[in-house]
């Protein structure tokens, strides 16, 4: 089964029955999984190519097959009750890959990555043929992973953010400031929520030069193009303010996430970035598998949900601060464009 006209004729040449379906397509999928009822369903999990000069048109098609053609694929697997192989052919896999062969690994798949397979229920270490990573390119400014974690997946950036750049980027968010609001699935639209205690504001993508740095480093570090990435949201929590633990994906079943969805698709990642270090409490936690981040200026914590259920664990919230302010800035990364 492939989506690609060309690939055809090899089928035929290995013996093989050719079908053209594309991954989008779940219905075609499923038929054809209960047709052909195979055994083993294997599924590509590619980064960029080598040729740079293809990312914009490769991206947009990747993006979606990352994720709505994973689990389109998954599906169709499950109705012939095959397992699923994932081949990993990447020059630089990130974060948000490693999530969505997570996916595969939870649900009887097997991965197979730099030549090495990784069975049902297992989480890999982040390593290179030359073993383990601790510090990441991010472009412009290298990166240092302080910790991480399989599931849910969780990895504390070190040193994303200069001094400089996190003030400006204060300085800049200031003066427009108002009470926080959160995202209504029941409505589509968005208010004041009690659970969340802070004043924030929103940046456009690349507003200011410091935020397309920024938007940049992320898009790098995290192999995820910036157009799939919401404006940056910078909130300020006062003594005592919080934001009480929470999913960032979209609710399915409410009735106002498909007009949500419309800009850019399920939510499937989130970054905080700390701006500055409160004197005391501001931590971000993840109560289902008790973590807490400490806010350092500069650092990061990335996490990412393959999918909107709270079988990802990515429960989280900002614990009260205690003393002083915390300022961050928060980044959601999208499956598609967001517009």
């Amino acid at each position: 089964m492939t989506r690609t006209p060309a690939k055809l004729d090899v089928l035929r040449t290995a013996g093989a029955i050719p079908v053209l379906c594309d991954l989008f397509d779940a219905a075609a999928l499923s038929a054809y999984a209960r047709e052909f009822a195979p055994d083993l369903v294997m599924h590509q999990v590619t980064d960029l190519p080598d040729d740079r000069t293809r990312i914009p048109d490769f991206r947009t098609r990747n993006d979606r097959v990352r994720s709505e053609g994973t689990r389109n694929l998954i599906d169709a697997a499950r109705t012939a009750r095959a397992r699923v192989l994932a081949q990993s052919i990447a020059w630089n896999i990130g974060p948000v890959i490693e999530a969505h062969e997570h996916l595969i690994l939870e649900t009887d798949g097997t991965v197979l990555r730099y030549g090495q397979l990784y069975g049902p229920g297992t989480y890999y270490q982040d390593t290179l043929p030359d073993g383990p990573r601790t510090v990441l390119s991010a472009g412009d400014r290298e990166v240092t992973v302080v910790t991480s974690m399989r599931n849910p997946r969780v990895v504390v950036f070190a040193n994303l953010l200069s001094d400089a750049e996190c003030d400006e980027i204060v300085q800049l968010a200031s003066a427009r400031l108002a009470r926080s609001e959160t995202v209504q699935t029941e409505t589509g639209s968005s208010e004041v929520n009690e659970a969340r205690t802070s004043d924030g504001m929103f940046f456009e993508r690349g507003e200011h030069p410091v935020c397309a740095r920024l938007e940049s480093r992320l898009a790098t570090l995290l192999s995820w193009p910036i157009e799939n990435g919401e404006g940056l949201q910078v909130l300020r929590y006062r003594p005592g303010a919080e934001y009480k633990p929470h999913y960032d994906y979209f609710d399915p079943a409410q009735p106002g996430t498909p007009t949500i969805l419309k800009r850019g698709g399920q939510r499937v990642a989130s970054i905080v970035c700390y701006l500055n270090t409160p004197t005391r409490g501001g931590a971000t936690i993840f109560p289902d598998v008790q973590l807490d981040v400490a806010p350092v200026k500069g650092n990061a914590v990335f996490f990412s949900y393959d999918r909107a259920h709270p079988a990802t664990r990515s429960l989280h919230g900002g614990a009260p601060v205690i003393e002083g302010e915390k300022w961050v800035a928060t980044k959601w990364l999208r499956e598609g464009r967001f517009t």
